[in-house]
């Protein structure tokens, strides 16, 4: 079997162009991949265009010796072409054998793993808007909820914004219920001295914990807030190196990561990191802020790996199209996913229904700009 064509599909989510990577086999079977990521979809693109030629001939069974030799080639940096690949060879391993990517892992502790919804507070930035949704949520059967409250904030919190905060947070406290998980997104954003003030206040809330609230490919100075606050810190999707999450996990100041599969070079990579969590007695709850595709990769990643807290999930909020786009993906129920059985990561691309939702030049997250949290789509 050999690797005839790389190529890439955009797909305009509102919020975030998605960036499939679809690898073609003399054999007829076709992997497919995700590589997507925030602002940097044009260079992505471009990026599997210019390396495609070192893969194709290559038997695509060949995981590591290509994700390898991709690495040496990038001057031992991991970007996300690297990891798009990566998975669409997982992805035609399984399709070619006939069995889920996750057999080929070893096999499933699990049949369903709990999953916390995120993307669901796009309406109105009051008390009142954010307990509705955050009920809603609930309704559906979910037990844990991740959103960052922070609006504009960058660096501090000034004293008005700090009672703005406060007031969403105890309004979504009160509305889901003391057995609902709160989690805490801070997307980067905060000084070491203004993130552990919130995090001190957070307390509070008995939230679950305190994410990315300092420069988060900064270790030291996630470690300096981890031991300074009462609440968890966790971090990872910006780490892209083994070492990084060495230095952060050696340090024991939390007991959860969440590495982005695609940051960190791919699904092998990514139980490399849930292996040296295990041995800081440490769990993952994978980030996963990207299509469905990348909900059901994450699920084979969680179905072999016994040290996953819980899967972050957007699925639930997405534009209603996506289900013609992408077929065969799992739908939350009560709160879970179940873990699939079908061939590869169990997923198609429908490329003529994809065409139909181009890629956006405001298609992005802008952070930092009013109503980012509403999921306004930008346009200028």
């Amino acid at each position: 079997m050999k690797i005839t064509d790389i190529r890439t599909v955009v797909v305009g989510n509102p919020w975030k162009n998605w960036i499939y990577v679809v690898v073609d086999t003399d054999d007829g079977f076709r992997g497919l991949g995700e590589a997507t990521g925030g602002l940097s979809t044009q260079p992505t693109v471009a990026a599997v265009e210019e390396v495609k030629h070192m893969v194709i001939g290559r038997d695509p069974r060949d995981i590591h010796a290509i994700w390898n030799e991709l690495y040496l080639a990038g001057f031992l940096n991991i970007n996300r072409e690297m990891s798009g690949i990566e998975m669409a060879c997982w992805d035609i391993l399984g399709k070619s054998l006939n069995v889920p990517v996750h057999r080929l892992l070893g096999g499933k502790v699990r049949d369903d793993i709990r999953v916390y919804a995120n993307g669901w507070y796009s309406g109105p930035r009051t008390p009142e808007g954010f307990a509705d949704s955050a009920s809603e949520v609930v309704a559906k059967g979910y037990t844990a909820l991740k959103l960052d409250p922070f609006g504009t904030a960058y660096l501090a919190l000034s004293r008005s914004e700090t009672r703005e905060v406060q007031a969403l947070l105890r309004a979504v406290r009160e509305a889901v219920g003391d057995d609902v998980e709160i989690m805490i997104e801070a997307h980067d954003r905060f000084s070491v001295g203004a993130a552990i003030e919130i995090g001190n206040w957070l307390e509070e809330f008995d939230v679950t914990w305190f994410e990315t609230p300092v420069l988060s490919n900064d270790v030291d100075a996630l470690i300096e807030v981890a031991k300074r606050v009462p609440v968890r810190v966790i971090a990872g999707e910006r780490m892209h190196e083994l070492h990084d999450f060495a230095r952060f996990l050696n340090a024991d100041v939390t007991d959860i990561i969440n590495p982005e599969p695609l940051g960190v070079g791919g699904v092998w990579r990514t139980l490399q990191i849930a292996g040296m969590a295990r041995a800081h007695h440490a769990q993952l709850a994978p980030h996963n802020a990207e299509s469905p595709l990348k909900t059901m990769i994450a699920l084979h990643i969680d179905a072999v790996t016994p040290n996953i807290y819980i899967q972050e999930c957007f699925d639930d909020f997405l534009e209603p199209w996506v289900s013609d786009v992408l077929h065969g993906f799992e739908r939350v129920q009560d709160g879970k996913l179940r873990i699939p059985d079908t061939p590869g990561f169990g997923v198609e691309l429908d490329e003529t229904e994809a065409a139909k939702h181009p890629y956006g030049k405001s298609n992005f997250l802008r952070m930092f700009r009013p109503g980012w949290e509403r999921r306004d789509v930008a346009h200028d």
